[in-house]
């Protein structure tokens, strides 16, 4: 049990120091605001004298608050974990980097290389049940008061992050900024479902029985048997369900295609599958 919990918390904190890596390296030499508490943070650190590593943990401490305060303890131990160490991973680059200012010496590459390193952070955070903190806080707080959607409330309240930056940077920046926000949503979702998607395959044949042996010896899955009935001819059919991954998805569409051209066949995309357990 003691072992299990730090390999995850070794994983998380691998997971919130790359978030920083991706913070300090990227996001700041680029002066690109992309919706997040650490934006927040570099656009008020034009006005408070402090590192912008300092002003992030403010910030989470004072959300975290607020969280528990209007919401409840629902964050959970690896929230608050990680919204304390990716500030403090900021602050090591901070000392370690004193005087660091781009790899690339161009805001546009910066903008691309933050999000894709902090899309496979919170990609990692996400498969551990943890969260970077911030403006997820927020926008769980606008989901309880407001009835916004967790992702349109997040979305929102990152938008108004990146547009803030209009007070210090140049509209370059703020377009940067807010395009910045709304892509690197779109490729944390993908690196969070997208990777994990399985497809739902439906499949009515004459050679359904073929099928349904190619699936369990072969492919070593698992399938459903339904009994359907045609609403034109009202003629009694089986329809066999599977759930496949990828490579087990082109393994049977292969099978299907040899054994029985003509068969019908419906794909569903699954992002997500949950065993619930029986209750009595």
């Amino acid at each position: 049990m003691i072992k299990r919990i730090f390999k995850e918390y070794i994983i998380i904190t691998f997971g919130a120091l790359l978030a920083a890596a991706a913070i300090f390296f990227f996001m700041l030499p680029s002066k690109v605001a992309i919706g997040s508490g650490s934006a927040l943070a570099m656009v008020l650190s034009n006005f408070i004298p402090l590192p912008v590593s300092v002003i992030t943990l403010l910030i989470n401490v004072i959300l975290l608050i607020l969280g528990f305060i209007l919401i409840g303890p629902e964050f959970g131990a690896k929230t608050v974990y990680t919204a304390i160490v990716v500030p403090l991973g900021m602050g090591l680059f901070e000392i370690l980097f004193p005087n660091f200012t781009s790899f690339t010496n161009d805001p546009l590459i910066d903008t691309v290389c933050y999000i894709l390193v902090v899309g496979v952070a919170m990609a990692i955070l996400f498969s551990r049940n943890a969260s970077s903190g911030g403006l997820d806080i927020v926008a769980k707080i606008m989901n309880k008061f407001l009835k916004i959607e967790i992702g349109k409330a997040g979305a929102i309240a990152g938008m108004a992050v990146a547009l803030s930056s209009a007070i210090c940077y140049d509209s370059k920046n703020v377009v940067l900024g807010v395009l910045g926000t709304y892509f690197g949503g779109i490729f944390v979702d993908y690196f969070i479902f997208g990777l994990n998607i399985k497809r739902r395959v439906c499949v009515i044949s004459p050679k359904l029985d073929e099928i349904v042996q190619f699936i369990l010896n072969d492919l070593h899955s698992g399938a459903t048997l339904n009994e359907i009935i045609g609403a034109y001819d009202k003629t009694v059919r089986k329809e066999v369900i599977t759930i496949v991954d990828k490579q087990e998805y082109r393994k049977l569409m292969d099978f299907i295609r040899k054994t029985d051209p003509k068969a019908f066949v419906t794909v569903y995309s699954v992002s997500e599958i949950r065993y619930q357990p029986k209750v009595y």
